[in-house]
């Protein structure tokens, strides 16, 4: 049974718990960018945040579970942020341009920390990467915020392809990431023009896909990611299993 500092307040009050929960992490990220990611140990963090080694692995388990907590944090940052614009607009590009956008938004204050962190993320079999299984409740969250993009749309979208279209979405998300990476622009302008242009190209895209003609290309882009993208095998159901049963 929680203690009383365990249990949050009527007012929504942080626990103690989630206090130190949220120390711990913050003081790794800070960590992580001044030092590196590989640099960085458990021990150095629960150091810097004050508490006991044991304290930190009682709360993660270790470096990898404490960036699967920045991904779960920044998505639940992105969720909040895309409210306004989701309950706002109806036209499908400027739903996503918007989530795209408040994406960019949020990870602002991480850019460095993210370049240093590329080359472990980028590793297919990494627990680090987006792709990976220990990163799949932050890829869900992400896919659910272009579900709800489409579902709130006044584009029509046909039955087929309301599963397909969210992943296929959040893929272009994740090449939208990879730019802004490497962006050195001021204020990461051209991430943001991507992000609109992009937006403006998907939306077209999804409106000529009501079109019963094109569809099947679609859903062949869609296995093509499934088959050769490292990481989606897994991640992906096999679109041909789907039309098997159908």
């Amino acid at each position: 049974m929680p203690s009383k500092n365990d249990r949050a307040d009527e007012a929504g009050t942080p626990t103690k718990s989630e206090q130190t929960r949220a120390l711990i992490l913050e003081t790794a990220m800070r960590l992580f960018q001044e030092r590196g990611y590989d640099k960085t140990t458990m021990r150095a963090i629960a150091k810097e945040a004050g508490v006991s080694v044991g304290n930190a692995y009682y709360y993660f388990a270790g470096k990898e579970h404490l960036i699967q907590g920045f991904y779960d944090r920044i998505a639940a940052e992105h969720r909040l942020a895309v409210r306004e614009v989701l309950e706002r607009e109806t036209g499908l590009e400027a739903r996503l341009a918007g989530v795209l956008e408040a994406w960019l938004d949020i990870a602002t204050p991480y850019h460095e920390f993210a370049v240093q962190f590329f080359k472990n993320a980028a590793d297919p079999d990494s627990p680090l990467s987006p792709f990976s299984p220990e990163s799949e409740h932050a890829r869900q969250e992400a896919i659910a915020v272009h579900k709800e993009v489409l579902a709130g749309a006044k584009t029509k979208v046909s039955a087929d392809l309301r599963d397909v279209l969210p992943e296929l979405m959040w893929l272009s998300q994740m090449g939208l990431v990879l730019y802004w990476i490497f962006d050195r622009t001021e204020g990461r302008e051209r991430s943001y023009r991507l992000a609109e242009r992009g937006a403006r190209l998907t939306a077209r895209g999804v409106a000529l896909a009501r079109f019963r003609v094109l569809r099947p290309l679609v859903l062949e882009v869609h296995e093509l990611f499934t088959d050769f993208l490292p990481g989606m095998t897994k991640m992906l159901p096999d679109p041909g299993s789907r039309q098997r049963a159908e």
